[in-house]
């Protein structure tokens, strides 16, 4: 199958014109083969391509184009960061071939199984000890002043996607005087507990979907272009608490302590005490949960993406067991009870 083989005419696609004539003038790889190597929830996309039979000693038998339009996309991040994590020790995409102006890359293939795909009760604690241990290699690599921040401006900006796209779009409603101030309480507590986390290198995207399962160096870590300064435990609630794939609380608990054992052991700034540590990789999943709501709907309602909606219970699972566990978020339960008609759920409250 060619690059263009499911468009009319390069006229109707023309990245896909450009992106076939700079593999081409490589000299790597065979155009024709290219078939699509996954699904993005970005403006990305992918290519997996056979490699030329006198490159395969060094670059292997395939690798994959990355077609990222320059004006939706920022490509510079991404070679940046794939430094970062390739010094870090971490496996990464190798960059084999780049035009950063216009957007495309040829990387290394990490192959074609993801951690959601490989994930199962019998292979779970193996899977999340190698991830676990390469998040605290690239924490521990971790320098400010490199990434941008993920301050209080971002973090809010990220949650109000919630408010508008999941009330506003989804549930069709618009808050009261009184319920938003409810809601921004909750915001602000959320907010309170982030800011005050320690800082480190943080992917964003650190999850079931974006780890590769793959023979040594496992896992393959993808989609790293959009990783910040931030908070500690971010990128164990985006493992630990996946809006793909969930675990029994006790599965999590026990991975979760073992990373906070290990994270203390590599001299990682993580707090003392585990009830605290704990603490604030709830507050920390609440948050990026809110923002998942949010851009779940919009993916459907903007993007014309629907399968993401299929994703939302396991989210709201979420955010509604961690409500019910705090008293200062307790609010949020009584939001939702409100305009979903939900009764209410007994709870403890820490």
């Amino acid at each position: 199958m060619s690059l263009l083989s499911n468009s009319p005419s390069p006229a109707a696609d023309p990245r896909l014109a450009e992106l076939t004539g700079w593999l081409q003038a490589t000299g790597l790889v065979d155009t024709a083969s290219a078939r699509p190597a996954s699904e993005d929830a970005s403006f990305r996309r992918y290519f997996r391509v056979d490699v030329l039979p006198a490159q395969r000693a060094f670059h292997g038998a395939t690798l994959v184009a990355m077609d990222a339009p320059p004006q939706r996309e920022n490509v510079p991040a991404y070679v940046k960061v794939q430094g970062l994590l390739e010094a870090a020790g971490v496996s990464v995409p190798k960059i084999a071939a780049a035009n950063v102006e216009q957007g495309f890359l040829l990387l290394s293939d990490l192959g074609s199984t993801t951690y959601l795909q490989a994930l199962d009760h019998d292979s779970a604690a193996t899977l999340y000890a190698e991830a676990l241990s390469s998040l605290v290699k690239i924490q521990q690599a971790s320098q400010p002043g490199v990434l941008p921040e993920f301050d209080r401006a971002f973090m809010l900006r990220e949650l109000n996607i919630f408010p508008e796209w999941y009330i506003g779009k989804h549930l069709a409603t618009t808050l009261n005087e009184k319920q938003q101030q409810e809601l921004d309480k909750v915001f602000e507590a959320i907010l309170a507990n982030c800011l005050a986390q320690p800082q480190v290198y943080m992917h964003r995207d650190y999850h079931s979907r974006n780890l590769m399962w793959m023979d040594e160096g496992n896992p393959g870590i993808l989609d790293f272009q959009d990783a910040v300064w931030g908070p500690v435990t971010y990128d164990c609630a985006s493992l630990l608490r996946d809006a793909y794939v969930s675990w029994d609380e006790e599965l999590v608990l026990d991975w979760l302590i073992r990373y906070w054992q290990h994270a203390r052991s590599a001299g990682l700034p993580v707090k003392k005490d585990f009830d605290e540590f704990y603490k604030d990789f709830e507050y920390m999943a609440l948050q990026r949960h809110l923002k998942i709501l949010g851009i779940f709907c919009r993916l459907n309602y903007r993007d014309g993406k629907p399968h993401y909606l299929g994703d939302l219970p396991t989210v709201m699972e979420y955010v509604r067991k961690t409500a019910n566990r705090y008293r200062d978020l307790k609010p949020l339960i009584k939001l939702l009870d409100t305009l979903e008609g939900t009764a209410p759920q007994v709870g403890y409250t820490f």
